[in-house]
């Protein structure tokens, strides 16, 4: 009966998070790149500090980890990013997060009971040391954004590019 009512809950698409990621904008489409920009993430900033879009363009994020640390680059609103940290302290507190590694094999195996472990967002890459990842998006609403790693005391380290659009 339990097993029942986790498939059940499991099958229920999250509305709410559905909802907000269309208030920040939408998953871009390859074909419709504007601009390639490139990201690169150190052990407690990003660089460039700060990037500017213009509302309705899809860029391409190139994004590279030149640090010692696992990192995420994430676009959202500020109060997105201070609730998704509680979902990254998660990932640490079951041992898939491990300082300078991720273990896929767990995060699969706890995303089957909760989907946000799975960290599998249009917004947000994840990367280990030395990895490389990319995001398309379309910037295209008047939200106020930003672009920061939410693992555990990063965004306060310093983890964040402002995004201004005009």
């Amino acid at each position: 009966m339990i097993r029942f009512f986790i498939f059940i809950f499991l099958s229920i698409p999250n509305l709410g998070f559905s909802a907000s990621l269309h208030n920040i904008g939408e998953k871009g489409k390859s074909s419709e790149i504007d601009r390639i920009i490139e990201i690169k993430m150190y052990d407690n900033y990003f660089e460039p500090k700060e990037i500017t879009i213009k509302k309705g363009e899809t860029i391409k994020f190139l994004i590279k980890n030149f640090g010692s640390l696992v990192h995420e680059f994430n676009i959202a609103t500020k109060k997105m990013h201070f609730e998704h940290q509680s979902e990254m302290m998660k990932m640490i507190e079951n041992e898939i997060l491990l300082g300078d590694s991720i273990d896929y094999e767990k995060m699969k195996e706890v995303a089957k009971i909760d989907h946000s472990m799975a960290h599998r967002h249009s917004n947000s890459v994840l990367l280990e040391p030395n990895m490389s990842g990319e995001i398309i998006w379309k910037f295209n609403t008047e939200t106020r954004l930003e672009a920061a790693c939410n693992i555990p005391g990063h965004y306060e380290s310093g983890m964040v590019t402002k995004i201004n659009k005009f």
